[in-house]
């Protein structure tokens, strides 16, 4: 099995990353070839409009830091989605991969039953957040989790955790760090 693991956040190695690499170590310790890419460091644009995916290619047209990891995704079985939230949402890293994967959806996507180029895939997604109460943000991976299913994420997974950050706690608990253990082993299963 193939895992890819995208970390979003512009702080390396902290919270999301650090569940996010649980889960990616447990997967190579089970025989997964896994990637790790850390958005933050990549150079990218965002999704220009263009429609060249739709109308002439069957991938994005821009030629970046990105088109690897975009390849590594198409190829994958399994993906990490990992990011803390900053003001509601995402960060502007992850939010930028999933702009550019709207290269992934065939040019009929709207009426076509199969709307996605890519194979269908398992998902997991981190999110931290330093606010400690569990209604706030709730709606990050419900909103996200539409487009991804629509894009070929068939299984889906969440991982969240609330009250970490560097404000307060910076450090994922170990039950946490577990959880994510855990569930590479049930997701590779």
């Amino acid at each position: 099995m193939k895992v890819v693991t995208l970390l979003g956040s512009p702080r390396s190695g902290k919270n999301s990353a650090s569940i996010a690499n649980r889960f990616t170590e447990s997967a190579a310790q089970l025989g997964a070839e896994t990637r790790t890419f850390e958005l933050n460091r990549l150079n990218y644009r965002g999704c220009q409009g263009c429609y060249a995916c739709k109308q002439s290619l069957d991938h994005c047209i821009l030629n970046d830091d990105l088109s690897e990891v975009l390849n590594a995704v198409k190829e994958a079985d399994l993906v990490v989605l990992a990011s803390p939230v900053y003001y509601g949402d995402v960060t502007a890293q992850l939010k930028g991969f999933i702009d550019r994967s709207y290269s992934y959806l065939k040019p009929d996507y709207l009426s076509n039953p199969q709307p996605s180029r890519l194979s269908p895939k398992k998902l997991v997604f981190a999110l931290v957040q330093g606010h400690p109460d569990q209604t706030y943000f709730a709606d990050i991976f419900p909103r996200y989790e539409v487009f991804l299913k629509w894009m070929g994420f068939s299984e889906t997974r969440l991982i969240r955790v609330c009250g970490i950050g560097p404000a307060s706690i910076d450090e994922v608990p170990e039950s946490v760090l577990n959880q994510a253990g855990e569930m590479a082993r049930e997701m590779l299963a």
